[in-house]
């Protein structure tokens, strides 16, 4: 995990990805080759307990916060030239709405760890939002107190109670109404 914590730059192999990039659309290499070369020198990720930052861009700066409990999904996403170079893109989705990834990490040689850290983290943050926690063997969620499971022992016999009311409602309808068919009430 603190391995995770320590990546900060992208490997140098996205650097390679660049270039390969400008070089394939033609003279747009010219307007590309600059772009590309700004983008990856101020390219950072700062992973924590908290979430995780990227910052990017010299006159145009992007910074984006996004917490683990944001997270809604994460996909690998990987072309010919990132696969050669050992490189993929880890697209991290959020409940935004937005059609397309909130935010997407790239240039790291380690995305099958970064993946598993964050599905890690987005699990036990939703687990901490719902009042459960990662058991002890990591198979499943426990109850964090047993305050919580009084609570739903109470909340399924309110609910069993309800259910039962409706039931004697609808057999009491049907004896009121004997030439029903028994679907319709």
């Amino acid at each position: 995990m603190s391995r995770i914590f320590a990546l900060e730059r992208p490997d140098p192999a996205l650097w390679t990805l660049y270039i390969i990039r400008a070089l394939l659309t033609g003279p747009g290499l010219v307007i590309l080759l600059p772009l590309y070369y700004f983008r990856y020198r101020t390219l950072r990720y700062r992973l924590d307990e908290e979430g995780i930052h990227m910052r990017v861009g010299v006159l145009f700066r992007r910074e984006v916060n996004l917490t683990y409990a944001r997270i809604q999904d994460i996909h690998l996403n990987s072309g010919l030239i990132q696969r050669w170079l050992g490189l993929a893109d880890i697209q991290i989705q959020t409940a935004s709405g937005s059609t397309g990834a909130e935010l997407v990490i790239e240039g790291f040689k380690e995305f099958e760890e970064i993946r598993d850290f964050l599905y890690t983290r987005m699990r036990g943050a939703r687990a901490a939002a719902s009042g459960l926690a990662p058991s002890e063997e990591g198979t499943g969620l426990t109850p964090l107190s047993a305050g919580s499971e009084n609570e739903a022992v109470a909340l399924l016999l309110n609910i069993r109670d309800e259910l039962r009311r409706t039931r004697e409602l609808l057999e009491q309808r049907r004896a009121d109404r004997p030439n029903l068919p028994p679907g319709n009430v």
